[in-house]
């Protein structure tokens, strides 16, 4: 590898809300990079804490993100509508309405036949294709990969995703890009086949917060890292009720 220096994300971090935006701009902007690839900035995520949980709020607007923009392509397979309510982000009535908006296909019925029907909580999230044929066909030949362990499947965890996501810049001089391709320097090799999902207010959030890049990045980004770890914040309140019922 060589020592690239790296500027950091400026002025989409100073738009993220909370800590992240905080640290990232806190940090050294000095890199050490392979000959094709920037490493993931560590972005000292709030939740990473030893007794810390995820940013609610954030995981809420992190799924808008995602069902608005994500889920065009990609897939969320291992959620189901109650893990939304068992997070307790959600109300039971608001998913139970998600769901409903949803058609799934179920039976056979008394007559062996296939048929559809409303969601229910119960139901796994449905993805954008009925089958990887279909993806491919959809995509130039490529497979949109599910989504719901993709925190834990990538080098970099969540620092990864929120760095691709604010990622996308102009190819410097010399950097050859074929037909199709992005360039974007968190992602292996600097070419990538997915466009920039992001553009600033793609989206429009409830509670007032502003849908830049970086911030619609962060809380997908959190997102994504509940959906591949759902039970964390149980997890560190049974560590904790263990520590308490332990012996001095």
């Amino acid at each position: 590898g060589r020592v690239m220096f790296v500027r950091n994300l400026g002025r989409r971090l100073a738009s993220a809300q909370g800590p992240v935006a905080v640290l990232a701009l806190g940090g050294t902007t000095t890199a050490l990079c392979s000959e094709d690839h920037i490493p993931s900035l560590e972005m000292h995520w709030s939740h990473h804490g030893a007794l810390a949980a995820y940013d609610a709020k954030a995981v809420r607007r992190g799924f808008q993100v995602y069902k608005e923009v994500c889920a065009s392509c990609h897939s969320i397979n291992r959620i189901a509508f109650r893990n939304l309510v068992e997070y307790g982000a959600w109300s039971e009535s608001e998913v139970k309405a998600m769901a409903e908006e949803v058609d799934i296909v179920d039976g056979p019925n008394d007559e062996g036949e296939m048929f559809e029907r409303p969601g229910k909580l119960s139901d796994y999230m449905p993805g954008p294709y009925a089958n990887d044929e279909a993806a491919r066909a959809a995509n130039n030949g490529a497979l949109p990969p599910d989504l719901s362990l993709i925190v834990k499947a990538r080098h970099g965890g969540v620092d990864y995703i929120f760095n691709l996501l604010n990622g996308y810049v102009d190819a410097p001089a010399g950097k050859v890009m074929l037909p199709g391709l992005y360039y974007n320097p968190y992602f292996p090799g600097g070419a990538i086949g997915m466009p920039a999902p992001l553009m600033d207010e793609a989206v429009e959030f409830p509670d007032g917060t502003v849908a830049t890049v970086s911030q619609m990045a962060k809380d997908v980004s959190i997102f994504l890292n509940w959906t591949s770890e759902p039970e964390h914040d149980d997890r560190k309140k049974a560590g904790v009720r263990w520590l308490m019922r332990s012996p001095s």
